[in-house]
């Protein structure tokens, strides 16, 4: 027992953290996602991005050249110009009038003319604006042919469509990007334990394909109908902290912490499976215990002839411990214990196999099942 490393212990009460594991897919909310178009056709002139590189909100991505660019603006600054000549009518035909020496119907069609090229300078002005130009700092000897496009949000480029080159309009997307920092988890969760989660409950998760790193979420939404066919609900987490290698369409798996509860749990170790079923080793006979470690240490270990015909493993020479294996049932694990359920009333304050229990099994099983009744 002490070249193998057996410990005997005892079952303890110990508060474990019941948890609920799960699978997820980790998702940017649509918001967080764009697809950049140009309002007006054209041609790539420069592109400035490729894929994976990171952009600002309002960074210039491409420039779009069209020489129809230079109607708008050429249009603007006419109607600025009739807008000046309009306005001095209207000032003259108002003098005229209040002299009696015009008639009321000029004074109206010079206002309406006024009015009609306010509302033409405005058109043209949002129609550059949407250009990105800015109409004040037109002049007639400045006006631009090239449109710049730039990124609607922060993020990294996913995928760039188009070359230098490339016609592009309305319809046709120039660039992808996401911004992975407002990444969430979606869990899927099953009916029977939806009651079981709230807001505010933190999970641990691990990307699939790789658990070596450890990622904290927090939920913030509980869904509030089926995916589809199956009876699983949708949870919605927020990725707190590091985000350095997590993508938007990763599957994970997450642990979900519950309540605290005191059980009755044993170490992880002592718990071994065999045939189906769990079970622990509790001791039965424990006598001469130095005797036992002196011939378990001259390599005399042997399995002994169990007196009550139950089926138990024995070590020593001579007189040593003998044990029972016991059938359990096992619930939460956390910190390193696991809960347990036995299914075998056994004597109060017996003694268990804490650790090695694997090496008993192994014992028992190599001493032959032939004192199995």
């Amino acid at each position: 027992m002490k070249s193998i490393g057996i410990n005997i212990g005892a079952i303890e009460t110990k508060q474990l953290t019941s948890s609920l594991k799960t699978n997820g897919t980790l998702r940017v909310p649509n918001q967080n996602k764009a697809t950049v178009n140009s309002l007006y056709s054209g041609v790539v002139k420069t592109l400035l991005i490729q894929p994976g590189n990171t952009v600002k909100k309002g960074q210039v991505i491409a420039t779009i050249s069209n020489p129809s660019f230079v109607q708008s603006q050429s249009e603007y600054l006419a109607v600025i110009t009739r807008l000046k000549l309009a306005e001095q009518e209207v000032t003259r035909q108002r003098e005229l009038t209040a002299g009696n020496a015009g008639a009321l119907k000029n004074l109206q069609a010079a206002e309406s003319e006024f009015k009609t090229l306010q509302t033409q300078k405005s058109t043209l002005g949002q129609q550059i604006r949407m250009m990105g130009i800015n109409p004040e700092q037109l002049s007639n000897g400045k006006l631009i042919s090239d449109l710049a496009v730039r990124s609607p949000i922060n993020g990294v480029v996913s995928n760039v469509a188009v070359q230098i080159g490339s016609y592009v309009d309305l319809t046709s997307p120039i660039a992808d990007m996401v911004d992975n920092s407002q990444l969430h988890l979606d869990l899927f969760v099953y009916e029977k334990d939806l009651s079981k989660l709230k807001e505010g409950q933190t999970i641990h998760f691990t990307l699939t394909n790789n658990p070596g790193k450890e990622y904290d979420a927090e939920i913030y939404s509980l869904g509030s109908t089926f995916e589809g066919e199956s009876k699983a609900v949708t949870v919605h987490a927020k990725v707190k902290g590091d985000k350095t290698g997590l993508i938007d369409g990763m599957n994970i798996t997450a642990i979900i912490s519950l309540q605290k509860a005191t059980v009755q749990a044993i170490p992880t170790d002592a718990i071994v499976s065999y045939q189906g079923q769990d079970y622990i080793f509790i001791v039965t006979d424990e006598h001469a215990e130095d005797e036992h470690h002196q011939g378990a240490e001259a390599g005399h270990d042997h399995a002994e002839e169990p007196h009550d015909h139950k089926e138990q493993a024995a070590a020593g020479h001579g007189t040593g411990i003998t044990f029972e294996k016991v059938p359990v049932v096992k619930g939460t694990t956390d910190i390193g214990y696991t809960e347990i359920t036995l299914l075998k009333e056994i004597p109060a304050g017996a003694k268990i196999v804490a650790k090695g229990a694997f090496f008993v099994l192994a014992k028992m099983t190599n001493a032959g099942e032939s004192h199995e009744h």
